[in-house]
């Protein structure tokens, strides 16, 4: 795979898109910090996942 498949672009929908009077979430301003706590959070989301790569098990 080539370098630029496997850089994550910046997220500039959901950065636009930023809720601005949440008791829940914080708006974060630095487009710099926005960037870095998204991944965090998209690497979270993406280990809560369940893998099924090996389809349905049968017992």
């Amino acid at each position: 795979m080539t370098p630029e498949h496997k850089k994550i672009k910046f997220p500039l929908w959901q950065y636009l898109n930023q809720p601005l009077f949440s008791y829940d979430n914080k708006l974060v301003l630095n487009p710099h910090r926005f960037a870095n706590i998204w991944r965090i959070e998209l690497i979270k989301r993406c280990w809560a996942k369940e893998c099924d790569a090996k389809g349905p098990q049968q017992h």
